[in-house]
């Protein structure tokens, strides 16, 4: 299969946004950054809200379609009886202005989405669609254990590649398994995707006395994840001009790992390990079905910020002015309905996480 020339992707799930609306002037000046660099691989989904006309905007009415590879998803938790995978990948063509997508996957498969992938009948539709010529490769984003990425292998030889969340943090983690995860892929020769690689910016927030002098946090798990045997493409959810920048900087070229490197991965490794750290990417996926309106990632970030620099006013102000404004709905007011954790990639525990987060955020607790 075609594979992307260089290895940074520019994920467009984080773009910079304003009033809850991405916006277009900035995400263009990062568009333009990347591209002038030699950079190629954009990729949104049907899901992330606002992304996929933004691309259209941005890329595919700015630039010839044979200077860009163009990646999107098909959410089959989305699908219905009067909306199909079929009316998905078109509505995302529209969205897109796109006539084709490059890479195409079933999105976030775990054991509910794998479920409803079979249900919904994606499986058949992403290959009539690629024999119809909408879509060049297919392929799949995958959140579950290694038993069920083994069992989609092998009943599905069609998927040309893998989008696995791989950080130097979740190599050993007995709920993401992402070592495991990518010698599959491997054993079945299927190129992986990397996503995660600064586990939705903890991995870009490490303190600088755990890193080499020079390296950034961020530049440290990029180069990590794109080091590793079988990556054919490292996806970073950038949200600001400087970020594209850093990271263009850090694949150009990339740097293979020092051994001062890998030690200074160990610490950090052994850093989070020891603490506790709440393991959340901040993909969102959770709060949508929230009946009490939590922003469960914005809950945890604070938290876990006060966690990793110490007890100060700017987390708990900000958490409270937010839930006076009534913008917000309390970590206390969670009615453990646990839809959150149905849908959460990272199968964290967050209806026990919450009761944790409002001793803190809404009672007073210190850390």
């Amino acid at each position: 299969m075609d594979l992307p020339k260089k290895k940074l992707g520019f994920g467009l799930m984080r773009l910079p946004k304003k009033d809850d609306e991405i916006i277009l002037d900035e995400t263009i000046d990062m568009v333009d950054a990347f591209m002038d660099a030699g950079f190629t691989y954009f990729d949104t989904a049907f899901v992330y809200q606002g992304s996929e006309p933004v691309m259209k905007k941005a890329i595919t009415e700015r630039y010839p379609r044979d200077r860009f590879t163009a990646a999107s998803k098909m959410a089959a938790w989305k699908i219905t009886p009067t909306f199909s995978a079929y009316d998905m990948l078109n509505t995302s063509l529209e969205r897109t202005g796109l006539d084709y997508f490059d890479y195409y996957l079933l999105h976030s498969l775990q054991d509910t989405h794998m479920e409803e992938c079979n249900r919904n009948g994606c499986w058949d539709a992403v290959k009539k669609l690629k024999e119809e010529g909408k879509i060049r490769h297919i392929g799949f984003s995958f959140h579950g254990r290694p038993e069920l990425l083994r069992q989609i292998l092998e009943e599905h030889s069609e998927m040309e590649f893998v989008q696995l969340q791989v950080n130097y943090l979740d190599m050993d983690s007995p709920f993401v398994e992402a070592k495991t995860n990518l010698e599959i892929a491997r054993e079945f020769g299927k190129p992986v995707i990397v996503m995660e690689p600064v586990k939705g910016g903890l991995l870009s927030s490490v303190s600088k006395d755990l890193l080499p002098e020079g390296t950034s946090a961020a530049d440290l798990a990029l180069r990590f994840a794109g080091n590793l045997e079988g990556v054919m493409a490292v996806l970073s959810g950038m949200s600001s001009l400087k970020q594209v920048q850093e990271n263009i900087a850090t694949f150009s070229p990339l740097r293979p790992l020092s051994e001062e490197d890998l030690k200074a991965i160990d610490a950090v490794r052994k850093h989070y390990s020891s603490g506790k750290m709440i393991q959340c990417t901040a993909c969102r996926y959770c709060t949508a079905g929230c009946p009490k309106h939590i922003d469960i990632p914005l809950v945890f970030r604070a938290v876990n910020d006060l966690r990793t620099i110490g007890e100060h006013g700017r987390p708990r102000n900000y958490y409270k002015d937010l839930v006076d404004a009534g913008r917000i709905g309390k970590a206390s007011d969670c009615i453990k309905c646990r839809k959150c954790e149905s849908v959460c990639p990272q199968h964290l525990p967050i209806t026990d996480l919450l009761k944790e987060c409002s001793a803190i955020l809404d009672d007073g607790k210190e850390v």
